[in-house]
């Protein structure tokens, strides 16, 4: 099948580069393959522990019920942590990096370099972090202990357990990032969500049976809803029109000006914010449970999808969905700074001597590319944010809790992944047709 230059690659013509382009097919083997042995490890039970006992307890808490959607139902395991540390971790060093100049300097002056030396410092800041949740997490799986490995013996055990699973999957979404097709971190997530969803169609079949009929065709219509809107915000863009003079060598007279768009995003950052928003919320019930603190244990108490305020009707999750809400919005912010930043890509148009009709090149460029990046993202950390409490809405009116919290999560999850990985297979299909064209 030939590839149209003037287009983006239909389904059939992406399936078919696949099946034919020896480097892509690569890539598209060595992230299914991983994601498979990403799915297997989930199912290597860690020694000592009573399975069957803890899976009767899955969704018994904001820990364990956050656990059981990102490791695709199987807690038990060795990958349990899954890419949660690395997340933490990630959260932790933009954080520090905004903050302290020498980790700003590696980020943005010591090119690649800078970039790998933090990378590095990012691994070994979640190996601390996964040894923290894995100590947590040891602790309160003690309770489950089959009688193989008692006390410490099976919270050292355990731990060492754990933290290695996490080191793995995070080693594992490196490699896809690097070799394969996608964000490594995004589908991590993504494969282990959609590993959870049968569980999600029986809890809706189940509430069917019993004659919650409307709440639930409310519930999917909300969900098909949301779908919709997750995809106008990921694909929503402004385009900034720009203008080029091109001189041909040796001849004196101008070609006419040749009017292009340079496009911004309403979301820079896709599906992070997400993700960063709700290991979040995950901290509070982390923390709780490895100091047992008074206060933590209240604030994960009202950070639960299933609170409700004393003496307000309706209340059920506003707390959860108010704090989810703000969390996304300034996630969106904070991602935007570090994803796109106004200084350099107006140097870069002044090297290529592109301008924006009305704005002088350089310092006013940027302050123009700033303004329009913080209205959209405004615009589109807000949306993002609703779409994200919508579910809580839904449940205060129906009763029907099937996509509130961490279901929701896990929605917006699966729809913005989908629709990045699409894109990045897409752009490498492309790729191998300009290939293609070279070599003829």
């Amino acid at each position: 099948m030939t590839l149209s230059q003037g287009r983006a690659p239909t389904t059939g013509e992406t399936l078919t580069q696949i099946v034919t382009a020896p480097d892509l097919r690569r890539r598209v083997l060595i992230t299914l393959g991983l994601l498979l042995l990403i799915r297997v490890g989930a199912y290597i039970w860690i020694p000592g522990l009573d399975v069957s006992q803890l899976q009767n307890q899955l969704g018994g808490g904001q820990l364990i019920g956050l656990l059981s959607i990102f490791t695709g139902g199987a807690p038990g395991g060795v990958f349990s942590l899954g890419i949660l540390p690395f997340i933490n971790a990630s959260i932790i060093m933009q954080l520090l990096t905004a903050a302290l100049p020498s980790l700003e300097t590696l980020q943005k002056d010591e090119g690649e370099a800078g970039r790998r030396k933090l990378a590095q410092i990012t691994r070994y800041v979640a190996l601390g972090w996964g040894a923290l949740q894995a100590l947590v997490f040891s602790l309160y799986l003690r309770g489950f202990a089959n009688g193989d490995l008692e006390g410490a013996v099976f919270i050292v055990s355990t731990s060492l357990a754990l933290t290695t699973g996490a080191m793995v999957v995070m080693w594992i979404s490196e490699i896809i990032t690097e070799k394969g097709i996608g964000n490594g971190a995004s589908l991590v997530i993504f494969v282990n969500i959609t590993a959870s969803l049968p569980t999600t169609l029986q809890n809706i079949i189940r509430e069917a049976q019993t004659g919650k009929t409307f709440p639930i065709v409310v519930t999917v219509a909300v969900a098909l809803s949301m779908v919709v809107a997750i995809v106008a915000v990921q694909e929503g863009s402004r385009r900034i029109p720009i203008v080029s003079a091109r001189r041909q060598v040796g001849v004196v007279a101008v070609l006419p000006e040749r009017q292009s768009y340079l496009p911004l995003k309403l979301i820079s950052g896709g599906v992070m914010p997400i993700i960063f928003a709700s290991a979040m919320l995950f901290l509070p019930a982390t923390l709780a449970n490895f100091t047992g603190n008074a206060v933590l244990v209240n604030l994960a108490t009202w950070l639960s999808p299933t609170y409700t305020v004393p003496g307000l009707p309706l209340s059920t999750g506003w707390v959860y969905g108010l704090t989810y809400f703000f969390l996304i919005f300034g996630f969106s912010f904070f991602y935007a700074s570090l994803v796109v930043n106004p200084t350099d890509m107006a140097l870069n148009l002044k090297r290529q001597g592109v301008a924006i009709p009305g704005v002088r090149p350089g310092s006013s460029t940027a302050s123009y590319l700033s303004g329009v990046i913080n209205r959209l993202t405004l615009i589109g950390g807000s949306f993002l944010g609703l779409i994200a409490i919508i579910p809580n809405v839904v449940y205060s009116f129906t009763g029907t809790g099937v996509l509130q919290g961490l279901g929701a999560t896990s929605l917006l999850i699966l729809v913005g992944v989908a629709i990045e990985t699409a894109k990045q297979l897409q752009t490498s299909v492309i790729s191998q047709r300009y290939e293609g064209m070279v070599r003829q």
